[in-house]
């Protein structure tokens, strides 16, 4: 039992060999708990390792939600159970329920093969799974094997699990033939389980630069670093002449040469930035060779970004070294996990393996339950964003994301040629984006015709309008207004003021209400609380006041907050008197008029608001003091500095600032954003589209 409140959900990942992908299959299913439970954590029975730390537990604490140290998640080593099989079994026991005293949930991964594999091993595993009194989701590596092949060896998987009494709750096929994905599942249908396919992804198994670098014993000559990220997808040996190399250069491969080929090198590094030429993952100098010293000054002079290394290696080591790396799906490599996770979204049924496990809905709401409810809420009714600031790294990693796990279909505004060849240097996929030029576009002179028209009452001419389009934001904006996207997300490399004035003039607020006002949706450790406004109105009237606590109860309700509403001031109830809490007073009777639906309290200071033990000395009845969910700050100055104060200080996740009341959703960033920002002010955006469709189609 978890702290002895509701029974532990637990769930052991096995396999019958190694490079089954299991790591795929555990992030998957961890992300999927974290969804639904608030305190998930992992655990590895048998360490993968005693020489370097495991890579899949680093990975998968990275993406738990209890607190848990990577000593704590680890059982015993392969030594261990070749010593004494059954003292091993209870070192594990005891190991585990030391991490399951502080969890709701955990995903145990079982053994890789990386000792001895013996048949007998995936008996071991089965029997700690039945000593964990933990279920069985087994993991079969569909490679080089057909469909008959795969069932198979389900049958004997499956029965040597019943012969140890563990509980088999599911099978994931992974790394089958993408062509053959349902035939695969349907031949181990007869195992009477749910089972499900996930294809072959090179990607997966693809090494990085950096991971090259250590395989050939190499230093970086020149380059970006932060491109030693990117996966290699192909390798080529650049034994011939450089007019041969351009006609076989390939999307994401390296190509090895001695650095005395000053032909091959030029003719790389030039083709790496040209247009029409594929964008590269890097090159490997080998035999110990630098360029001539000319050949390295004209180099320089090019300042490429395209990685290149050097090794003392000759041409057939560094080959057969780089052939031999197998990429991994760890720490550090978002592509790789955004991928995995995407397969395990779009090809396993969450729904029907979590209710195997008989995973109990907690009361609390994480902030990681939070994001993951955002995310599946954008992918199921998913919305067109446009992102205008197609030159920042950060948007075209997010995009990337987005698109992998298919949160919104995606436009990026930029010149295309550019925004494509670095997204495809950051070793990010942007294939499914469209990409267009405000300056030349075949929107540009519709929109300009039709922002001349609606600013006409203030001598807006078509030659004005014209350069006015060049702008990204109301470029973003106009095709929001036109219907083209859905919503916009702004603001990582521009101001508040810059995303958001264009909406003022284009968009426009909804009927009713007459300001646009912004929360933020923070996310504590054990709820979601909204903050408005905190980013766009410095000092509200009693009117504003109103509208914004109106806006923030309707924006609340709409990502699962039930809304009672404290109109916050430096006093409670009759308690205080002067302009600042009359205004709040006023504020909170012009609700109740407006909205007598609404759970609203004012003025009301913070304590009283969220602690119910002051709240019966202050406010004895109230329906909102002790349990208020939705707080509207009297200005600006007190909403900015209580929100970072709680982010900061609480260590709360701040998700916005969302922007509300206008007729379509146009949301801006902290140009501080990190990409999991992006990506979620992205879902926010989306899911107020699907409301505001939702409200047109009931009106």
């Amino acid at each position: 039992m978890a702290s002895g409140e509701s029974a532990l959900s637990s769930i052991y990942i096995a396999s019958p060999e190694g490079d089954t992908g299991k790591s795929t299959v555990a992030l998957g299913v961890l992300q999927m708990l974290a969804g639904s439970a608030a305190r998930v954590g992992v655990f590895r029975p048998i360490a993968r390792s005693t020489e370097e730390p495991d890579y899949i537990l680093e990975l998968l604490l990275a993406h738990t939600t209890a607190e848990l140290g990577y000593d704590e998640c680890l059982g015993v080593t392969y030594e261990q159970v070749h010593a004494d099989p059954e003292l091993a079994i209870s070192e594990i026991v005891a190991r585990y329920h030391a991490v399951a005293q502080q969890c709701d949930a955990v995903v145990i991964v079982g053994s890789d093969y990386t000792d001895v594999g013996s048949p007998t091993e995936l008996g071991f595993n089965a029997r700690i799974a039945v000593n964990l009194d933990a279920p069985v989701l087994l993991a079969l590596r569909g490679s080089e094997r057909s469909p008959e092949e795969v069932h198979k060896l389900g049958e004997i998987c499956a029965s040597e699990l019943r012969a140890q009494h563990a509980h088999l709750v599911g099978v994931v096929a992974n790394r089958c033939d993408p062509e053959r994905l349902d035939e695969v599942t349907e031949a181990l249908a007869p195992l009477g389980v749910p089972t499900w396919s996930l294809p072959e992804v090179p990607l997966l198994v693809a090494p990085t630069m950096n991971e090259l670098l250590t395989a050939v014993d190499g230093e970086m000559y020149s380059g970006d670093s932060e491109l030693l990220q990117r996966e290699v997808l192909q390798v080529m040996v650049g034994g011939m002449t450089a007019e041969h190399i351009l006609e076989r250069l390939a999307e994401g491969m390296v190509v090895i040469a001695p650095g005395d080929r000053s032909d091959v090198l030029l003719a790389v590094v030039n083709a790496h930035e040209a247009e029409g030429f594929p964008s590269l993952a890097g090159i490997i100098m080998n035999g110990g060779l630098r360029p001539h010293p000319a050949v390295a000054k004209l180099m320089a002079g090019l300042r490429p970004r395209l990685p290149i290394l050097q090794t003392a290696l000759g041409t057939f080591d560094t080959a057969s070294a780089a052939a031999r790396t197998r990429g991994r799906v760890a720490v550090g490599s978002q592509r790789k996990v955004d991928t995995a996770l995407s397969l395990m979204e779009q090809r396993v049924n969450s729904r029907e393996l979590l209710a195997r496990l008989e995973v109990a809905r907690p009361e609390v709401v994480t902030p990681q339950m939070f994001e993951y409810q955002l995310i599946e809420r954008a992918r199921a009714d998913r919305r067109h964003i446009v992102l205008p600031e197609g030159n920042d790294d950060r948007i075209l990693r997010a995009a990337s994301r987005l698109l992998q796990r298919q949160v919104a279909e995606l436009t990026i505004l930029g010149e295309e040629g550019p925004v494509r060849r670095r997204a495809a240097e950051l070793g990010v996929d942007l294939a499914a984006a469209t990409v267009l030029d405000p300056r030349d576009c075949e929107y540009t002179e519709e929109f300009a015709a039709e922002y001349a028209r609606l600013r006409a009452h203030k001598g807006m001419t078509l030659e004005r309008a014209r350069e006015v389009m060049t702008d990204i934001s109301y470029f973003g904006t106009m095709m929001v207004h036109k219907g083209i996207a859905d919503g916009m997300v702004s603001g990582a490399a521009h101001t508040t003021a810059h995303t958001i004035r264009p909406s003022f003039e284009i968009v426009k607020t909804e009927p009713g209400v007459s300001t646009v006002s912004s929360i933020f949706l923070m996310c504590l450790a054990d709820r979601v609380l909204a903050y408005g406004d905190c980013a766009v109105v410095p000092d509200p009237t009693a009117e504003q006041l109103a509208d914004i606590a109106i806006s923030s109860a309707r924006t609340s309700a709409q990502f699962g907050i039930d809304p009672r509403i404290a109109m916050l001031s430096y006093s409670t109830g009759d308690s205080g008197s002067g302009a600042d809490v009359d205004k709040v007073r006023t504020a909170t009777a012009l609700v109740r008029e407006r909205r007598p639906d609404l759970l609203v309290e004012g003025p009301i200071q913070y304590d009283a608001a969220v602690e119910p033990t002051v709240a019966s000395a202050k406010l004895p009845g109230s329906d909102v003091a002790g349990r208020a969910t939705v707080f509207v700050f009297p200005d600006l100055n007190t909403g900015n500095n209580t929100y970072k104060a709680v982010q900061r200080s609480a260590g709360a996740v701040a998700v916005g600032p969302v922007l509300q009341g206008l007729n379509k959703p146009v949301n801006d960033l902290s140009r501080g954003a990190l990409i999991e920002d992006i990506v979620n002010t992205v879902a926010i955006t989306a899911i107020q589209a699907q409301g505001q469709s939702a409200k047109k189609g009931e009106s």
